[in-house]
């Protein structure tokens, strides 16, 4: 049996309904972003979940979100469209808000082997989702 057949059967029914709803989400996501741009794709995302920020997570709930995270992750690498970590955190962000949470998209940097190397990431309650092995320094907003 194939690997990818074993992922999707290791899958609940719940996660399966979830994986498919990112497969289908994380299009729009892209065609935002080629459409109007990172900023004004995240105005809209904050618009359209304006419940963000009214109440705190559970562990149970920092737990789910840690697998919504991981599952965009992987609907973004082995979907049938290939989407980078910008449109699988701005979708995990926005699902997130419109669960009432206040999550942090994050864009950070590193250098690695001389080369400049960019992600984006969601933080919950200042944990980093879905990021087993977090090398990246999130960028800070200069001071005016």
């Amino acid at each position: 049996m194939n690997a990818k057949l074993q992922g999707w059967l290791r899958l609940s029914n719940s996660e399966r309904w979830r994986f498919v709803l990112l497969l289908l989400e994380l299009p729009v996501v892209s065609l935002l972003l080629a459409m109007i741009g990172y900023s004004r794709t995240r105005r809209a995302i904050e618009r359209c979940s304006s419940r963000a920020g009214t109440r705190n997570p559970t562990m149970i709930e920092l737990a789910a979100a840690e697998r919504l995270a991981q599952l965009a992750t992987l609907a973004g690498t082995h979907g049938p469209l290939r989407a980078n970590c910008l449109r699988q955190s701005l979708l995990t962000y926005l699902l997130l808000r419109r669960q009432g949470f206040c999550p942090a998209l994050q864009l950070g940097a590193r250098r690695q082997d001389g080369q400049f190397d960019a992600h984006a990431w969601v933080e919950l309650e200042g944990q980093a989702l879905g990021q087993a092995d977090l090398q990246h320094r999130a960028f800070q907003p200069r001071s005016a």
